[in-house]
Order: C-alpha cells, then sequence, then structure tokens
C-alpha cells in the first residue's frame, strides 16, 4: 500500500489530479462558446445548450458502467483508454461539419470522459493506505474545478483568436499531451483483485439505495441544485454576450473565474458541519445560492459577478455536505451509494436547460431568476427535512 507523501504517493496523486484536471477541461470547454455556436448554426438557445447537456447525461450513465466494470477488470487500463478517446472526440469536434454532428460527438465524448471519475477514488483505495487516501482525494477534487475553470478560460481565449474549431483543437491537443503525461506517471495497480460481476446484486444495491429515503433525498437536493447552478452559467453567456455588455467568449471564459467562490465553500464545509449541523448548513447553502441569484439581476456587471461568486460559494457548500451525507448514511455499499448521487447530479445538470429554457423565452434573465427560485424552494424544503431527520436522531 502507498503512503502519504511519498515519491509513489506524489507520483500516483499527480497523474490522478492531472487525469481529472482533463477530463473537466473537455466536459466545460464548450460553454462559453454557446453563443457563437448559436449564431454559427442558427439554431436556438436550448437547442446549443444540448451540447452541454448530452455530455453530462452520458457521463452520468458511463458511471453506472465503467465502476462496475472496473471491478472485474481493473481500473488504469480504463482511465488511460477513456481520455486518450476523449482527446481524439475534441480534435473531432473541431472539424464536425453539422450541428447534428457535434451533438453526435459531444454525446460520445461525455460517455468516455466518464471513465475517470467512475473509478478513479476506487482505484485510490485499492492502492492507498487510509491517511494517504484522505489527502489524495482532496487534491483529486481540487483539480476537478480548476479543470473546470481551465476549460472554460482556454476554451474562450483560443475562440477569440479562431473561433470554435481553434477552442477545440486547443483542448485536444492539450488533452493528448496531458494524457501522455498522465500514462507514463500513473503507476500499474498492484492491490487490484477482480471480483466477479454480479448484475443482480449491483441492481439490488441501487435500488435499495433510492428506496432509502434519506438518500434520495441527498440526491435529489444534489441534483437539482446542479441543475440551476451549471445551466445558470449557460444562459448567463447569452445575456454577457448581447448588448449592452457584448463581451467576447474570452470574456465569457473569464466569468467562470467566479467558480473560486465555491472552492472557498467546499474548503469550510467541513468546520461549518461541525460547528452546527449538515443539513443546516446545506439549508444555508441554498439560501446563499438564492441570494446570489438575485444579486445577479442588477444591471453592473461588477454585480453580476459578485452574485456568480455567491451563487458558487452556496451551490459547493451544500454539495460538498450532500455528498458527504451519502456516505454516512448509506446502508452498506458505499461504493454504489455515492456513484448514484453523481448520476442525479449529471442528470439534473443535463435537464436543466429544458426547465430554464421557457423561464429564458419568458423574460429572460429575470425569467431564468424566477425559475431558479422555485426548484432551489424545493431543495430548500429538502434540506429543512434532512435537518428535521438530523434532530429526531439526536433526541432517539
Amino acid at each position: 500500500m502507498i503512503k502519504a507523501k511519498t515519491r509513489a504517493w506524489w507520483r500516483a496523486t499527480l497523474a490522478l489530479c492531472l487525469g481529472s484536471f482533463i477530463v473537466f477541461i473537455n466536459l466545460y470547454a464548450p460553454q462559453p462558446l454557446l453563443p457563437g455556436l448559436k449564431e454559427t448554426y442558427q439554431v436556438s438557445t436550448l437547442g446549443v445548450s444540448l451540447l452541454m447537456s448530452v455530455s453530462t447525461l452520458s457521463l452520468a450513465i458511463a458511471l453506472l458502467v465503467f465502476g462496475p466494470l472496473s471491478d472485474a477488470i481493473g481500473r488504469e487500463g480504463i482511465m488511460r483508454i477513456t481520455l486518450l478517446l476523449a482527446g481524439g472526440c475534441s480534435i473531432a469536434l473541431a472539424f464536425a461539419p453539422t450541428f447534428e454532428s457535434l451533438l453526435l460527438l459531444r454525446l460520445v465524448q461525455g460517455f468516455v470522459l466518464g471513465g475517470l471519475p467512475a473509478v478513479a477514488i476506487a482505484w485510490m483505495g485499492d492502492e492507498f493506505e487510509k491517511p494517504a487516501l484522505l489527502s489524495a482525494v482532496g487534491l483529486y477534487i481540487g483539480a476537478n474545478s480548476l479543470g473546470g475553470i481551465s476549460g472554460r478560460i482556454v476554451g474562450g481565449g483560443a475562440a477569440e483568436v479562431g473561433g470554435p474549431t481553434a477552442a477545440f483543437l486547443a483542448v485536444g491537443i492539450m488533452t493528448l499531451v496531458g494524457c501522455a503525461v498522465f500514462w507514463r506517471l500513473l503507476p500499474n495497480s498492484r492491490a487490484f483483485t477482480p471480483q466477479r460481476f454480479e448484475l443482480r446484486k449491483a441492481a439490488s444495491d441501487l435500488i435499495s439505495h433510492v428506496r432509502n429515503p434519506v438518500l434520495l433525498a441527498a440526491y435529489c437536493l444534489g441534483g437539482i441544485n446542479f441543475l440551476i447552478f451549471i445551466n445558470q452559467y449557460s444562459y448567463i453567456t447569452f445575456r454577457l454576450a448581447a448588448a449592452p455588455y457584448l463581451l467576447a467568449a474570452s470574456g465569457l471564459g473569464l466569468i467562470f473565474l467566479t467558480y473560486l467562490g465555491g472552492t472557498f465553500g467546499s474548503m469550510i464545509s467541513g468546520r461549518l458541519a461541525g460547528r452546527f449541523s449538515p443539513a443546516a448548513c446545506m439549508m444555508l447553502g441554498v439560501v446563499i445560492l438564492m441570494l446570489g441569484t438575485a444579486i445577479t439581476l442588477a444591471d453592473s456587471l461588477l454585480l453580476i459577478i459578485v452574485g456568480l461568486t455567491v451563487n458558487a460559494f452556496g451551490f459547493f457548500l451544500a454539495h460538498s455536505l450532500a455528498s458527504s451525507w451519502v456516505g454516512r448514511y448509506a446502508q452498506g455499499a458505499r461504493g454504489s451509494a455515492s456513484a448514484l448521487y453523481l448520476v442525479f447530479y449529471y442528470v439534473g445538470a443535463s435537464l436543466g436547460g429544458f426547465w430554464l429554457e421557457p423561464f429564458w423565452r419568458w423574460a429572460g434573465w429575470a425569467g431564468v431568476s424566477v425559475g431558479s427560485w422555485l426548484l432551489l424552494s424545493i431543495t430548500l424544503i429538502i434540506a429543512f427535512g434532512l435537518w428535521r431527520f438530523e434532530r429526531r436522531q439526536a433526541i432517539g
């Protein structure tokens, strides 16, 4: 087993953080390109938003496929091959002749991007001692958000120079280079023991998690919150690309630096939950997300950026605690319970355009805010229900 802070630990952790960074660069690079792609292909805001939705939906499906598959055939091979295929998809996206082919490639890319997130933490669990695992997971999750920010900045900046083709080529080349480094750094597994895959048991575990109301509530809270949070960023690009802001793709990419507010929210979530309660802090996160949405209604670009930063803080505060709630209350099969949380999380992201599009057509960004508050009211009620459950548990 690999010990914390050793040479082997640093090498493996760096490899997995790089892999995570690559995944989220590819997943989110098209987001600042949406207004330009809308005009290029003459599609609706809902139609162009599908470029994000189909990839997150297929990634969610991939989590259910690659996780159990890795238990039978091993994990590092899945990570290496899927990262390589993801880079190939980005190169192909640069030369997609039609919007339909663009959508199909994003669907395929989303699926292969699910390979690493589905198995990376399980690989760490196989190879790392427990203290080494805890340290590595924190860095790995940090690489997720850094990759998401970087993908949008790289995509927007490259598009400013050479349009969407340059953006996809830049991300594709970065991915292939990073993949070569990943292949070299990642050690071969030494502690992995193949397990016979039993479809019936896997399905039974998933069904039991969904039937557990305490887990289902956390799944819905995470999924609905992400539905609103990530798709607000898509619609804000349409608002800021239009008058009076007229931001170019590079400027839209920089908007995603507001994600750093979420990094801070994740960092203090454990401290807040220790002082108060996880469910109470989930409620706080939802309220902050609602408040940030209200701030974005201002006409000032500075206040819009402040509102988005507040949104990121509130969302990641609630998300961090909801995901840890699943690990705490799952009755066995914690791996599949956590994977199911991510499935709800990414399915929620894929459905957000369908929910928010009618509100956008009705009243622009003000409509998106109303649509956001309606669903966030539901997650606030869910968090309140979890808080009451916590109180009953404490009394009992």
